[in-house]
């Protein structure tokens, strides 16, 4: 069994809540055959109604989320599927256990970054100061960077990064993803105009393949968001190919999210 099947197949059990949560997050576990693990449950019903989201869609969209990164081959997103539980349909994700890391954001009083991080922007910090946010140059954020301009990730935060087990780098909180409009709002701008690598490259022109009509992966997104949705995955996909570049910011939308962590 795999954990994927554990997730939507097993027991669950409510052990308690998440309290800073912006929509209800149930901390549980799920056992079945003996195996048990922990999990967030995020139930349909806890979902705060967004101005522009359709409502009842995010739990949806997280799972998607979790897809397109299985179909990159990074494994960016913990296992997510969709499934019932105590408050009705929800989504159902595997809690990772965070582990010490080096650290990958920071304020520094510097005009420039040092050698191994990357520059985001100018950050207020009080009483007329500002000081350089920055982000390490480390391959899996810059990975986490080109998954988020294909799902269109509209709140990547400092802390939906967790560090897990063997170097592992996870990005958790994919709600507000897959919008038809460029909402990308992210702190990972450090690679913003640079060509892609050629492991990124390698990667979107299989999930070219993956996202064509008919596909698995294209089918199981089209029973989690919409047909113009899935559309636009495959024009930002596109895009990306074209340009050979990491995206930049339009200026149409907040490039940053608030609060950044």
């Amino acid at each position: 069994m795999t954990t994927a099947d554990l997730l939507a197949e097993g027991e669950l059990t409510v052990r308690g809540r998440i309290r800073d949560a912006s929509n209800a997050a149930l901390y549980c576990t799920v056992s079945y055959d003996g195996r048990e693990a922990a999990c967030i449950y995020k139930p349909v019903a806890g979902e705060r109604p967004l101005w522009d989201f359709p409502d009842g869609t995010l739990a949806q969209r997280e799972v998607a989320a979790y897809e397109v990164s299985e179909a990159t081959g990074w494994g960016l997103v913990p296992p997510t599927v969709l499934r019932e539980g105590p408050y009705g349909e929800g989504m159902c994700q595997l809690w990772v256990e965070t582990v010490p890391d080096g650290e990958l954001l920071a304020l520094v009083d510097a005009e420039e970054p040092e050698p191994g991080w990357k520059a985001i922007g100018l950050a207020d910090v009080g009483e007329g100061r500002t000081a350089l946010l920055v982000h390490a140059d480390d391959d899996r954020l810059r990975r986490l960077a080109v998954l988020d301009a294909v799902i269109n990730n509209a709140d990547r935060k400092g802390g939906h990064l967790l560090p897990g087990a063997g170097g592992r780098l996870y990005g958790i909180d994919h709600g507000v993803t897959f919008h038809t409009e460029n909402k990308l709002r992210t702190l990972l701008w450090g690679w913003a105009g640079e060509p892609l690598t050629g492991e990124a490259v390698e990667a979107l022109k299989g999930l070219e393949e993956a996202l064509q009509e008919g596909a698995a992966l294209a089918v199981r997104l089209a029973g989690l968001i919409t047909p113009a949705e899935l559309a636009a995955v495959r024009a930002r996909v596109e895009a990306l190919l074209v340009s050979g570049r990491h995206p930049e910011p339009t200026g149409e939308w907040p490039a940053i999210p608030w609060p950044p962590v």
